[in-house]
């Protein structure tokens, strides 16, 4: 089986590759200057060439607050581009890993939300990502929702606590926003194992056991630093007011298949990578 893999250099879609060379089959990761996926035709005839047994979808328009005013944009990479892939896919008999978003969530509920929950985005990112998400389960294929990813490669908010931890006596940090931190890592192996795993098509939930808020997780990296955990002060998300609106909770529940480890175990076994990559010591002065 061959796999290909989209949003190439991107943060997740480094350690989907990295994973999928572990099945020992041909692995194929591709950015937009290689295939430009808002181009159905190159789409169409890549993949047709290529014939692909699984296209993972890491390629996505991330910029949440710019999706405010550059919807259009975003559509046709969250969106449009999906049903490209899936159409593609169709065509050769290819599986579709699609990565989405707990964002298609308004973040109201009182409980963790199931595959299964009613979407209703707050903003235009998980409006667009809810529109590619409809797409591929048209065609059949699968959805997997990530949330608060980091990762070794790449700006996140793992990295951003590293560096205010080294220039700030305290630091402000959201605490009325719920979610589950996920390492790059792990979600490729969900992925990977997702895609050879003989479960049916639809959305399956790639975020880590357990919960927290921003301001929470943020603590536990500042232990990990070895610095004072209560400089992290914690803030109503209304003290940073952005373009886009966020959830209040975006913790997803994992009905269809097993979840990650827990959020904490992930980040204490992430650490040595994150450190290493950002070239620095696991503590500050």
């Amino acid at each position: 089986m061959r796999w290909l893999i989209t949003g190439a250099g991107g943060m997740l879609a480094t350690d989907v590759l990295d994973r999928a060379a572990l099945t020992g089959e041909p692995v194929l990761a591709l950015g937009r200057a290689e295939l430009d996926l808002r181009d159905s035709r190159a789409v169409r005839d890549f993949v047709s060439a290529y014939r692909p047994g699984v296209v993972v979808n890491c390629a996505a328009w991330t910029a949440v607050d710019a999706a405010e005013t550059h919807e259009a944009e975003a559509l046709a990479v969250n969106g449009h581009a999906v049903r490209w892939l899936a159409e593609a896919c169709d065509r050769v008999g290819a599986r579709l890993m699609h990565v989405s978003t707990d964002y298609v969530f308004d973040g109201t509920a009182g409980e963790p939300y199931r595959e299964d929950a009613p979407t209703g985005p707050l903003n235009a990112y998980g409006r667009t990502k809810l529109a590619g998400e409809r797409v591929a389960l048209e065609h059949g294929h699968y959805v997997v929702r990530g949330a608060w990813l980091y990762g070794a490669r790449g700006t996140n908010f793992v990295r951003t606590m590293m560096r205010l931890a080294g220039e700030r006596p305290t630091v402000d940090v959201v605490d009325d926003q719920r979610g589950q931190p996920t390492w790059t890592a792990d979600l490729a192996d969900y992925l990977v194992r997702l895609a050879q795993a003989d479960l049916p098509p639809g959305v399956y939930h790639g975020t880590s056991a357990g919960e927290t808020t921003w301001c929470g997780f943020a603590k536990e990296i500042f232990t990990l630093l070895g610095a004072d955990r209560e400089r992290v002060r914690p803030v109503p998300g209304s003290a940073f007011p952005r373009p886009a609106a966020r959830p209040r909770n975006s913790v997803l529940a994992h009905t269809r298949w097993e979840p990650i480890r827990h959020w904490r175990a992930a980040l204490h076994a992430a650490w040595p990578v994150m450190t290493a990559k950002a070239g620095r010591q696991c503590s500050v002065a």
